[in-house]
């Protein structure tokens, strides 16, 4: 997924750095601009940690399907180990750098949150989120590491998705075509 993999320690410190912005800022406030709602089905696109797992399981409800993707083995045992503890059973993870093994058509939202800029091949990571994605299905996106320029053309360039709206944190896209 990303250009240079991380190491265990510098996980370890992300993880630490997540759990006291998720405190100071609780991740239900950014989920809340994605629409989500009771049964959706959820892509969380660049996992890391899990700090958005919980309150995702919270939104979707017991009918609702979390899939965590992503490429550090270290991120997918961590979601892994909060789905056990909490004992949610609509989680699962992935364990890539593009590929979700998901059907086409499946999903209703999808996540793509602060990962966008270390993609090693991102315009593969659209063409398969689009794959995926439920006709009219939503994008949320969001990357302090570009600008809203540069998140608008990237995003709508392809032809792929459409610009929705602007949130206070993020922005939503619908699939296009």
């Amino acid at each position: 997924m990303t250009n240079k993999p991380i190491s265990s320690f510098g996980f370890g410190l992300m993880s630490l750095m997540f759990k006291i912005r998720d405190f100071l800022r609780p991740r239900l406030h950014v989920l809340k601009e994605a629409g989500i709602e009771s049964g959706f089905s959820v892509l969380d696109f660049g996992c890391g940690p899990g700090g958005y797992i919980l309150p995702l399981a919270e939104l979707v409800g017991p009918s609702g399907k979390i899939n965590a993707l992503d490429a550090h083995p270290l991120a997918i045992r961590a979601v892994r180990k909060i789905a056990t503890r909490k004992e949610t059973k609509n989680i699962e993870t992935i364990e890539s750098d593009c590929r979700t093994g998901l059907p086409d058509n499946v999903v209703d939202v999808v996540l793509l949150y602060d990962v966008f800029h270390d993609l090693a091949r991102p315009d593969d990571v659209l063409q398969e989120l689009h794959r995926i994605l439920k006709p009219g299905g939503r994008l949320s996106f969001s990357d302090h590491h570009m600008n809203e320029k540069e998140v608008l053309a990237r995003m709508t360039g392809g032809g792929m998705f459409r610009f929705i709206r602007k949130g206070k944190k993020t922005y939503s896209f619908m699939k296009a075509g």
